[in-house]
C-alpha cells in the first residue's frame, strides 16, 4: 500500500528576476510555478549530496593514497571543490 507523502505549507520571499525565471520554466514545462520550484528544490537538494559524496569520496581516497604525487593530485581536488580554486 502507497503512503501519501504529507506536505507542509511553506510561504517564500523570491526576489523578482528569479520569481519571473521561475514562471517562464513553469509555463515551457507546463507546470504551475509551485510544481517547478518543488523541481527546482528536489533537484538543488540532490545537487547538494551528491557534490557531499564526491567530496567525501575524495576525502577517503586521500586518506588510503601512499604516493606523493597522488596525494598533491587530490589535495589539489579537494581544494577545488572546497575553494573553487
Amino acid at each position: 500500500m502507497r503512503t501519501k507523502v504529507k506536505s507542509v505549507r511553506q510561504s517564500v520571499s523570491l526576489p523578482a528576476p528569479v520569481a519571473r525565471r521561475v514562471r517562464s520554466l513553469a509555463r515551457a514545462r507546463r507546470v504551475s510555478a509551485n510544481r517547478a520550484m518543488v523541481d527546482l528544490v528536489e533537484s538543488g537538494l540532490a545537487a547538494r549530496e551528491r557534490e557531499r559524496t564526491a567530496f567525501l569520496d575524495l576525502a577517503d581516497q586521500l586518506a588510503r593514497a601512499r604516493e606523493p604525487a597522488e596525494i598533491a593530485r587530490l589535495k589539489a581536488q579537494l581544494a577545488k571543490l572546497t575553494f573553487g580554486v
